[in-house]
This record gives C-alpha cells, structure tokens and sequence, in this order.
C-alpha cells in the first residue's frame, strides 16, 4: 500500500514476527554492489527504490546493513565471485527489470602503461562492477567514487570507463559531475564523483541542482544530549533519554516532523533512546586543549577540526581498515563540549536518521558513516533517476521493524559465520594466535 505526496500520514504499529517483505510489484528496485553499512542504500529507498540486494564483502558491515534493511537479500561476498544470475536468484526478483545499479567500487591502481586502464588487475573491482552492470542490464546505473578520479592520470583511468560503459550499451550523462553533499542538505563538506548511465533505449537523466540553502552543524547535532552526561555510555553505545528537538533538519532525522521528499519505509524504534553514543575518554591536557581551541580551526596539537555550530562539518574520513593497523581518522571536536564527536553526532552531520544504527563499536562506527556516501547526497541523484523513468513516489505506510541489535555487535568470526563465508574474507593484523586458536 502505498500513500499520496499530501495525504495524511500516520505510522502503524510495527509488524511482529519476520520482517517485512516489499511487494513484488509497485516500486522501481535497485541493487547497491558495494553496500557498506548502506549510505547509498537508502539515498535510493528515500528516492522511492526498494533495495532488492546489497552486495558487501565485509561481513560486519553487512551484517550492519542486514539491520537496517532486513527487507533486502544480504549477500556478504565479492563482486569477483557473483553472476548477475546469482544476484537475481539470492534476491528472489527473476527475470524481472532491474531500475538501477550502483555502487562505488574502490579504485586501487591507475597502471595506464601498455595496456587498458581496464584490464590492468588493481582495478578489478571496477572490471566487475562493469561486467554486472552488463549481466543485470539495469535501466539505468550509477558509479560513485572519490573526487581524485578527475585529476592526472586517474582521468584516464575515468575516461576510459565511461568508454566501457558504452562499449555494453550505457551512455553516461556528460558531463560527469563531482558533487558537494553540503549542497544538498548534508551538513558536511564532501566531494563525490558521480557517473550516471542509462542502458539503450531509456530516458537520460541528469545530474542534481543544489539546494539554496544549507545545514549548519547546530540544525544537525545541538539538540543531542552530551553523551558524558551518561555512565551507562562508558560501556554501552545506548542509553534511554529524553530531549527536545527544534532543528527542522533535526526533526526529521528523528522522526518527528515528515519529509516531503522521503519516500522510505518508516522503521520502528525508540524515539526515547540515545544509540551510536559509546564515549570517549580524553586527557586532562586533551581538555584543557579542546576547550581553548577556535571553532571553525585545527587544533593544533592534535590536529583535531573543532566544529562550529554555525558552520560546516569538515570530511569525515573512515581511517584505516584492519590489514594497515586499524587507525581511527580524526574526529571533530564537539563545538561545546570538550570531547571528540560521538558515532551518532557524525550520523547526524552524515545525514543519517536516527533509526539507523552503526556496528557498537566506535572504530567500525566511524569507519562505517566515513566509507559511505551522505543518504542526503545519494537521494539527490537517485530522484532524478526515478524522474527520468517516469515514475511519480509514493510514500509507503508499511512500517518496517529492524533487525535483531545483535548483528550490530558481531565481531569478524560471528559476523563470517552468520553470512556462512570465512573470517580470512577481510585481511587482517598479524597478531600472535590464541594458543586455543579462537578468534579474537
């Protein structure tokens, strides 16, 4: 069922026993090839598309974006081992038309000597990406990446891309745009690349115009209470509380004011609880720094950003993943409290609502909100897909109930086994074995 743009609009109560399943028929439906916890996964829900699968290597963060969209066929391996086939059997769609892929595929090596930028092995991903594109013949696919693609050698590398596109029948929409999240309601300044596509024979979409005006740091985050306000978040990354909320752009993250232009499934969750909000615990010295350093600047000892309520978020980046030492890429400091930024604050600064959760952890928290693409963003450019189709969104009053919280505390070895794939999946360390030879 779905609802009219204008039409009263009131949540049911959440379905019990298994999740909810999206109609066979009645929305467009996307397949997102390089999941994540799933940024661009629900830009393209907000937009109108069901997620019919997502594709993520990384056990945990599929396991992240199995919760949040329990709807979708979850499937945790790589690109390089699935046909088109095998995506439409596990997401149980047939032979039906797919509306659109996407996806942003890491881009490792620009080796353009001697040889097609295409073909060189680093960039197999890419390979891939374009080979499923082929096998899945979407209506229509989008390529996201890093701004870098654009410049030297990498243009190339871009170029040639776009020629493999259209060497399978998809003609990108030229020309490709890198674009700002901040100009599109995201309180953050981040650049993204997009290539949009469209197969033979449908209608050319465009890229997205900006919004007139932007979100401040303060519309994102100054309603949240300060997370060490709670003992409880020293060991939990939840705790019930209560605040108000006034921010129009706030609000909505938190359910309680309707987007106009949101048309995802409402999910059900506890307005009444504060999530993502594990603490940090600083220094004395750290303390006394982040409370003298200059809003809008870098601190200069720990060259930590310190955010101003009445401006922008600078990029929040994801660090490092296992295999390089597992880094944590700087936090902001909070504009007023003297701490670095919690999970849930860099949600809100990311444009995720507040029923989406992150892995409890800060380091894959983090590492998750700073790999995605701002749902804000994704939604910009997904609309504009589902105009060039044709198609008018409906809201759905269907509310959709998460999944069980704990895929959201799996470690590697849990994760690996839930999704049945190995634990070696994802490189890691080299630390010492356990002498029982049980992962850490």
């Amino acid at each position: 069922m779905f609802l009219p743009v204008g039409a009263a609009f009131s949540v049911p109560p959440c379905p019990s026993g298994n999740p909810y399943t999206p109609p066979v028929e009645g929305r467009p439906i996307g397949i997102d090839l390089f999941a994540g916890a799933g940024g661009l996964s629900l830009g393209f829900e907000q937009a109108g598309f069901d997620i019919a699968a997502c594709v993520e290597i990384d056990p945990i963060h599929c396991a992240t974006h199995e919760y949040n969209f329990p709807y979708a066929a979850s499937i945790c391996q790589s690109v390089i081992d699935l046909t088109g086939a095998m995506i439409r059997k596990m997401a149980g769609i047939g032979d039906r038309d797919i509306d659109v892929v996407f996806g942003g595929a890491p881009c490792q090596g620009f080796s353009l000597i001697g040889k097609r930028a295409m073909d060189d092995p680093r960039n197999q991903l890419v390979a891939h990406y374009v080979r499923l594109v082929k096998e899945l013949t979407p209506k229509y696919c989008v390529f996201e990446n890093v701004k870098g693609l654009t410049i030297g050698k990498q243009k190339q590398f871009l170029q040639q891309l776009i020629e493999t596109l259209g060497e399978i029948g998809y003609h990108v929409v030229q020309p490709y745009r890198v674009l700002n999240a901040a100009d599109y309601g995201v309180p953050q300044n981040r650049l993204r690349l997009f290539l949009v596509a469209y197969r033979d024979g449908q209608s050319p979409p465009v890229y997205p115009e900006k919004k007139i005006k932007q979100v401040t740091v303060a519309d994102a985050i100054s309603d949240l209470p300060d997370a060490d306000l709670f003992e409880g978040l020293k060991f939990s990354d939840s705790v019930a509380a209560s605040w108000a909320t006034k921010s129009k752009y706030a609000r909505r993250l938190r359910g309680l004011l309707i987007d106009p232009e949101d048309f995802s499934y409402p999910r059900c969750y506890e307005k009444g609880e504060l999530t993502c909000s594990l603490r940090t615990t600083h220094t004395g010295e750290s303390i006394r720094r982040f409370i003298e350093a200059v809003p809008g600047a870098t601190e200069p000892v720990s060259r930590f950003y310190k955010l101003s309520y009445d401006g922008l978020c600078n990029t929040l980046r994801a660090g490092t993943d296992s295999a390089r030492g597992a880094f944590t890429s700087p936090r902001p400091i909070h504009p007023s409290c003297p701490r670095v930024i919690t999970v849930r604050e860099a949600a809100r600064l990311h444009s995720y609502p507040d029923w989406f959760r992150f892995h409890v952890t800060k380091w894959h928290g983090f590492r998750q909100i700073g790999n995605s693409v701002p749902p804000l963003l994704g939604r910009a450019v997904a609309s504009e897909i589902i105009r060039a189709i044709g198609l008018t969104a409906s809201r759905p009053t269907e509310a959709i109930s998460l999944g069980e919280k704990a895929l959201l505390a799996m470690n590697m070895c849990q994760a690996a086994e839930h999704f049945s794939v190995p634990a070696s999946v994802i490189a890691q360390r080299t630390r010492k074995k356990r002498e029982d030879g049980v992962c850490d």
